[in-house]
C-alpha cells in the first residue's frame, strides 16, 4: 500500500515538473519554475563569473596618474572588438550563462515576456560584452532590454549602461542627450543617479569641458554610497581643477580624498598627498614643513607599496634644494622600487638624463634617454620628442669625444718635458695606490668569508687540516672565488676584467708609418709602471698635431651649433664657439662662428653683441654675414643673391640635366658660403650631379664625402642612408640577357649623339615625337645626358624587342621620315646599368 502511494505521488510530481518545464504555458507553476531556475542557477553562476572577471580586470589595471583618470577603471585598447578568440574566460562564462538563461528559460508568450528574470539575463549579457570591449554586441543587448521590456525595473540601469557604450564609441553628444532625458523623465535611486552623473562627467571630460565635468562629479560624489567610487571621483575633481589652474580648489578636493583614509583605496590617498605637495609653492618658510611631510610619508609602513612615487617626490625636493647627490640617490631608489609603471620610469630616467647632460656626461645622458624611450609609447608625441633629442645627443657624444681626445693629446704635446714626467709619475702612483687598495679589500673579504665558514659545521669538522687537503674548505674557496670574480683566464693581471681599464687619456701609442695614435690592446707589468713608456707614446709630428687642432675646432663649431639650435643651451654654445675663435681656426670657420656668437649675445642682450657685429662688418665686409647685418632683407629667399635662391636655380638646372653647370655652380656657392648651414644641400646636389654625369664610382666617392663631413645634418644622414642602402643595389655591372621573355614595356631604341650636336639631337627628338603621333604609337621620347661628351635620344616603352626593331626599321625606310641615324635596341634594365656605370662600350662589345 505504501509503495503504491509512493508510486502515485512520484508520477504526480513528475507530471507537475514536466508540465512546469514548458516555456509555452503561461501558468503560475511555469513562471515560478523558470524564474527560480534563471535566478538561482543560471544567472547566479553567470553573475559569479562576471564579478570574478571584473575583479581580475581591477587587479591587473594600472591607472595613469599623470593623466586625467577615467571615471571607470577599465583598460581600453584602441581596436574595437566584435568577436575574437582572446576574450576574457570569465566574461565568456557569464555570457554563456546569460545566453543559456535566455534560450532555455525565456517565456515569450503572445509578444510578452512572462519570465521576470529574462531582462536581467540580457543585462548580464550586455555587461559581459562591455567589459570584454565588444561594444557593438553590448549595445545590441542593452537596446533589446529597453525596447522589449518596457515594464522592467532594470530600464534605468540598462539606459546608463547603454550610454557607457556610446561614450566608449565616442558618441558623447548622444550619450549626454539620453542621460539628460533619463534624469528629467525617470525616477532614479541614489546609486543610479550617481552613476548617470558620473557618466555625464566622463562625456564632458572627453569633450574637453572640464568645468562642467567637475560639477557632474561633485553630484555623483554626493549620491554614491560606494567609498572607492567617492575617492576616485574626488581625485578626478582635483585633477580637473589642476588642469584649469585652480590649485587651491584642487588641494581642497585632494584633502577630501585623504580624509577618506582607509575607506577608499590607499593609492588615491598617496597620489592626493603627492599632488598637494606639487601644488604647494616652495618657500624658505615652508621648506622644512614640506620635507617633514615627505619623510612622514616615506616612514609610514602602510605606504611601502607606494614608495616609488614618494621617493621620486623626495628626489624632486632635493634637486630643487640643490642637493644633487641626495636627488640622484632617491631617483635611483624610485627606479628600483618601480615595477610595471612605465610612466614613472620614463620620468625618472628623463630627470637623470637631463642632470647628466647638464654635467656634460653626454654618454650617460644618452643611455638614460634610451631608457626613457623604452618606457614610452612609440606613437606618442613624447616618444618622438625624446627620440629627436637622443639623435641630437648622439652627435654631441661623438663631437665631445673628439674634443676630449684631441684636447688630451694636444695638452700633453704642449707640456714641457718636466711637467710631462710629473704628470705620468702621478698617474703611476695612482695606479699603484688603487691596486694596493683593491688587494687589501680582497684580503679583508677573503678573511671575513673564511672566518664565517669556520663557524659553520663543515668548518669545525675540518679545522686544523692544511687548506688544500681540506676538501670542504677548498670547495668553499672555489665557490667564493667564482662568486667574486667569475671565470678568469690564468694570465698576468687576471684581476682586470677589461684591460682597457689600464688605459687613460695619456695612454696612446704611435704607428711607425703614420705617426698617428692608436689604442693599446694590453700593457705589460713593466710598461705599466714605466714613465719612459708613456713618454714615448706622445706624438711628435707637428703636422699631425695641426690636424688634431683642425679636427678639434670643427668639432667645437659643430657642438656650438647643436647646443644653440637643437638644445637651446646658449651658454654652452657660446663657450664652444668662443673656444673656436681662441684656437686659430681655419678661415672657413671664423665668419660663421662670429655670426652665431653675435646671435647668442643678441638674444642674451649682452653688450658683446654690438662689439661682434662691428667686428664682422669691419673685418669681413664682403661676406654674406656682413650683408645680412647691414641689410636684413638679404636673407629672404626671394633675394637673387641669397644662398636659398642660388640653390633653387641650381636645382632647376639639375632637373634640366645641366649636370656640368650644376657641379661648377655648386662648387662656387660652397666656396662663397663657407660655414653656412645650407652648404650640405649644395654638397648633396653636387654629388647627385656627379653621379649622373660621371658614374657610379665618382657618385659613391661624392656621397661618402657628404656623409663624413656633414654627419649631423639631414643631408649627411641621407647620404649615409644612400651609401648603406641604395649603392649596393646599383653596384652590379652584369647585363641581363635580352630575350623576348624579359617583360613587356621594357625595351628602348637609343640614338647616341655627341654633346656638341645638341641642336641636331633636339631636331631628332622632335621628328621622333611626330612619328610617334602619326603612327599612333604610345611611346615617350626623351633626351638623356650620358656623359660630358655624349647624350642619348631615347624612345621608351616598346612591348618587345621585335616591336622596337620594327619601329627603328620603319622610320629608317619610310620616305616620310628617313631617320637613318645610328641606333640600338636595349632592355630597360641594361639601359639603367650603362647610365649608372657609363659602360656602353662593354655593352656594345657583347652584342
Amino acid at each position: 500500500m505504501k509503495l503504491h502511494n509512493k508510486l502515485i505521488l512520484t508520477v504526480i510530481f513528475g507530471g507537475l515538473v514536466f508540465n512546469a518545464c514548458s516555456t509555452k504555458k503561461d501558468a503560475m507553476l511555469n513562471r515560478g519554475w523558470h524564474s527560480l531556475n534563471t535566478k538561482y542557477n543560471t544567472l547566479y553562476n553567470g553573475n559569479i563569473a562576471f564579478e570574478e572577471g571584473r575583479e581580475g580586470l581591477n587587479a591587473d589595471y594600472q591607472d595613469d596618474y599623470w593623466a586625467i583618470l577615467p571615471v571607470e577603471r577599465l583598460e581600453v585598447t584602441e581596436d574595437l572588438k566584435l568577436d575574437s578568440e582572446d576574450n576574457n574566460p570569465n566574461f565568456l562564462i557569464a555570457e554563456e550563462k546569460a545566453t543559456k538563461a535566455i534560450q532555455k528559460h525565456s517565456m515569450d508568450i503572445k509578444g510578452r515576456e512572462r519570465n521576470p528574470q529574462t531582462d536581467e539575463a540580457f543585462l548580464l549579457l550586455g555587461k559581459a560584452r562591455y567589459f570584454d570591449q565588444r561594444y557593438m554586441p553590448a549595445l545590441e543587448s542593452f537596446n533589446y532590454v529597453l525596447n522589449k521590456y518596457s515594464q522592467s525595473d532594470k530600464l534605468n540601469e540598462a539606459t546608463i549602461w547603454r550610454e557607457k557604450v556610446n561614450i566608449r564609441l565616442q558618441n558623447e553628444e548622444l550619450a549626454l542627450q539620453n542621460l539628460k532625458r533619463l534624469l528629467k523623465q525617470e525616477y532614479l535611486n541614489n546609486q543610479e543617479y550617481a552613476d548617470a552623473r558620473a557618466m555625464m562627467a566622463q562625456a564632458y571630460i572627453n569633450l574637453k569641458v572640464p568645468d562642467t565635468a567637475i560639477q557632474q562629479l561633485k553630484i555623483a560624489t554626493a549620491y554614491t554610497k560606494k567609498n572607492p567610487e567617492k575617492g576616485r571621483y574626488l581625485y578626478i575633481i582635483g585633477q580637473l581643477y589642476n588642469q584649469l589652474g585652480h590649485k587651491d580648489s584642487a588641494n581642497y578636493a585632494f584633502d577630501k580624498v585623504i580624509a577618506l583614509n582607509r575607506r577608499s583605496p590607499r593609492v588615491y590617498m598617496i597620489n592626493a598627498h603627492i599632488q598637494k605637495i606639487q601644488n604647494t609653492e616652495r618657500t624658505k618658510e615652508n621648506r622644512e614643513e614640506l620635507y617633514e611631510y615627505l619623510v612622514s610619508l616615506e616612514e609610514n609602513r602602510e605606504n611601502r607599496p607606494f614608495l616609488n612615487k614618494i621617493y621620486r617626490e623626495l628626489a624632486e625636493f632635493h634637486l630643487a634644494e640643490k642637493s644633487d647627490s641626495l636627488a640622484l640617490v632617491y631617483y635611483n631608489k624610485s627606479l628600483r622600487a618601480t615595477t610595471n609603471i612605465p610612466q614613472l620610469n620614463a620620468l625618472n630616467y628623463e630627470n637623470l638624463a637631463s642632470y647628466n647632460f647638464d654635467q656634460n656626461e653626454y654618454r650617460s645622458s644618452g643611455a638614460y634617454y634610451d631608457s626613457v624611450l623604452q618606457n614610452l609609447n612609440e606613437n606618442s608625441k613624447k616618444h618622438r620628442q625624446v627620440k629627436k633629442k637622443l639623435d641630437n645627443l648622439e652627435d654631441v657624444i661623438k663631437y665631445e669625444e673628439v674634443v676630449q681626445y684631441t684636447d688630451s693629446v694636444i695638452g700633453l704635446y704642449e707640456l714641457p718635458t718636466t711637467e710631462r714626467l710629473v704628470y705620468f709619475e702621478a698617474y703611476i702612483s695612482k695606479i699603484k695606490a688603487n691596486l694596493e687598495k683593491e688587494k687589501k679589500k680582497e684580503t679583508q673579504m677573503a678573511n671575513a668569508g673564511f672566518q664565517a665558514f669556520m663557524k659553520t659545521k663543515g668548518g669545525k669538522e675540518n679545522k686544523g687540516k692544511f687548506y688544500f687537503y681540506n676538501v670542504t674548505t677548498l670547495g668553499y674557496g672555489k665557490n667564493d672565488f667564482k662568486s667574486k670574480w667569475g671565470k678568469r683566464t690564468l694570465e698576468d693581471d687576471w684581476r682586470w676584467s677589461n684591460k682597457s681599464k689600464l688605459q687613460n687619456v695619456a695612454q696612446i701609442s704611435v704607428d711607425a708609418d703614420s705617426n698617428s695614435p692608436k689604442p693599446i690592446a694590453s700593457i705589460g707589468e713593466d710598461q705599466r709602471y714605466n714613465v719612459e713608456f708613456y713618454m714615448e707614446q706622445i706624438p711628435t709630428d707637428e703636422s699631425f698635431i695641426d690636424s688634431l687642432r683642425t679636427e678639434r675646432n670643427f668639432a667645437n663649431y659643430q657642438l656650438g651649433l647643436i647646443y644653440k639650435e637643437k638644445f637651446k643651451e646658449n651658454r654652452l654654445a657660446a663657450a664652444k664657439l668662443e673656444s673656436v675663435l681662441n684656437s686659430d681656426p681655419e678661415e672657413r670657420l671664423i665668419i660663421p662662428t662670429k655670426y652665431n656668437l653675435y646671435k647668442i649675445y643678441e638674444e642674451a642682450k649682452s653688450p658683446l653683441a654690438e662689439e661682434m657685429r662691428y667686428n664682422i662688418i669691419q673685418n669681413h665686409p664682403e661676406s654674406r654675414y656682413a650683408e645680412i647685418l647691414l641689410n636684413p632683407q638679404a636673407v629672404l629667399a626671394g633675394n637673387t643673391n641669397s644662398p636659398e635662391s642660388m640653390y633653387g636655380k641650381l636645382y632647376k638646372m639639375y632637373q634640366n640635366q645641366e649636370f656640368l653647370n650644376v657641379i661648377t655652380g655648386a662648387e662656387a656657392q660652397i666656396s662663397k658660403y663657407i660655414g653656412d648651414p645650407i652648404i650640405p644641400k649644395f654638397e648633396i646636389l653636387k654629388a647627385n650631379a656627379i653621379g649622373r654625369l660621371q658614374g657610379f664610382e665618382e657618385f659613391r666617392e661624392a656621397l661618402n664625402y657628404v656623409a663624413l663631413n656633414y654627419p649631423n645634418s639631414p643631408e649627411g644622414k641621407k647620404a649615409q642612408s644612400m651609401v648603406a642602402d641604395q649603392l649596393p643595389q646599383l653596384a652590379s655591372k652584369e647585363f641581363s640577357a635580352e630575350t623576348e621573355s624579359s617583360g613587356p614595356g621594357n625595351w628602348k631604341v637609343v640614338f647616341p649623339l655627341k654633346t656638341q650636336d645638341a641642336k641636331k639631337a633636339a631636331r631628332l627628338k622632335e621628328l621622333l615625337e611626330n612619328s610617334i603621333v602619326e603612327l599612333k604609337y604610345k611611346n615617350i621620347v626623351s633626351m638623356d645626358v650620358y656623359n660630358k661628351e655624349e647624350l642619348f635620344v631615347v624612345v621608351h616603352g616598346f612591348r618587345s624587342k621585335d616591336f622596337a626593331l620594327g619601329y627603328a626599321e620603319l622610320i629608317r625606310y619610310n620616305k616620310e621620315y628617313r631617320i637613318d641615324d645610328v641606333n640600338f635596341v636595349i632592355l630597360s634594365a641594361n639601359y639603367k646599368i650603362i647610365q649608372v656605370h657609363k659602360n656602353i662600350v662593354e655593352y656594345i662589345a657583347q652584342q
